[in-house]
């Protein structure tokens, strides 16, 4: 891929030397970026890109173990991704977030902060996954839309309660800024020592009904789920808003687009957000996987 910017900013080979010489520029930036109008859902479904997987240590797709570990190619494909028609917009950590704004990528996009990155994929503590990233003040400092935070409640674990409490937190103050609350809740457990999220509709459901009640508010908060077998059941459990996550699997992505198809006129399912599979397809068409995900809805 060439090297590119977006309208009018940085190009992607010069971010070091600006992050280097001008380190200022970004809040300048940020101050100055064009934000999307009215509410996120006021505009109809949304399709969001997540690009924070980095920032957890998880830079696979599939067999290949490093497949996102090339920043620049990595943050093209994300230009790529944000260009397509009905691309509502990203998630990411503060320093994805920030050689977007610098790109100039995110004018008119939902821009969403990821907030705890601290439980690194595969370690012992990934349970306790602790704020290390935004928090709710810089969010709304950085004049972004939200704040998304993931939520594991592993029974077995005393950790779980911290993030729970960490979690609730984040709700609270991003509602104080009336700023879009994303949890990604999942039930979890360990499997031969490793982490892993129960897709049954029993889980999903016990998943979702705790995190509707987090925070001192609900007002602004919305949910992100995959779909799973029994999805009706999940998408009755909660009235807030739900996005639909597929895609993270490093597989085809016509599995995600499947179940998306299924369960997109669902009440209460208001989008999708597309994983790494369609920023990396197996064909390498970033621009049709992206289309793909946008004819869903």
């Amino acid at each position: 891929m060439a090297d590119v910017s977006g309208n009018g900013g940085v190009r992607i080979g010069d971010l070091t030397d600006v992050r280097a010489a001008r380190p200022e520029l970004v809040a300048g930036v940020a101050a100055a970026r064009r934000r999307r109008d009215g509410a996120p859902g006021a505009s109809g479904p949304l399709v969001i890109i997540v690009a924070d997987q980095p920032a957890r240590g998880a830079v696979g797709v599939g067999d290949d173990l490093t497949a996102m570990a090339d920043r620049r190619e990595f943050l093209e494909r994300l230009c790529v991704a944000l260009d397509r028609p009905g691309v509502s917009g990203v998630i990411g950590a503060p320093d994805v977030i920030e050689d977007l704004t610098l790109l100039g990528v995110l004018d008119g996009r939902l821009a969403i902060g990821s907030m705890n990155r601290g439980g690194l994929a595969g370690t012992a503590f990934e349970t306790d996954d602790r704020f290390t990233a935004y928090d709710a003040d810089a969010i709304a400092a950085s004049r972004l839309d939200g704040g998304k935070v993931l939520l594991r409640v592993d029974d077995a674990d005393p950790a779980s309660a911290r993030a729970l409490e960490a979690c609730a937190g984040a709700v609270s103050a991003l509602a104080r800024h009336r700023l879009m609350a994303v949890v990604e809740p999942f039930v979890a457990q360990r499997v031969d020592g490793r982490l892993r999220n129960m897709l049954t509709v029993e889980a999903m459901i016990r998943a979702v009904s705790i995190a509707s009640g987090l925070g001192v508010t609900s007002a602004y908060t919305w949910l992100v789920v995959p779909v799973v077998p029994g999805m009706e059941r999940v998408v009755t459990a909660t009235t807030l808003p739900l996005l639909l996550f597929g895609g993270d699997s490093g597989d085809d992505p016509r599995e995600a687009l499947d179940g998306w198809r299924r369960a997109i006129r669902m009440p209460g399912v208001k989008g999708i957000v597309a994983g790494r599979t369609f920023l990396y397809p197996p064909d390498g068409d970033v621009r049709a996987a992206v289309d793909a995900a946008v004819e869903v809805l």
